[in-house]
């Protein structure tokens, strides 16, 4: 179990790492986009994604 909570724990963080290590000028303006986005649309595109995992999941197990 905690064998695969930290592999998916360091997939995330390698997935997460891409974007930033390939383009980080592009990675910087979407933080700022991000910052100014209203706090309502960034739950709902966080509830979004963690659905659309949880959906994933589902399907693969």
């Amino acid at each position: 179990m905690w064998q695969d909570l930290l592999t998916a724990l360091g997939l995330v963080l390698i997935i997460e790492g891409v974007v930033p290590f390939l383009y980080p000028q592009r990675w910087q303006r979407m933080v700022e986009v991000l910052a100014q986005m209203a706090p309502t649309s960034m739950r709902w595109a966080g509830f979004s994604s963690m659905l659309i995992g949880v959906i994933m999941l589902y399907i693969v197990r």
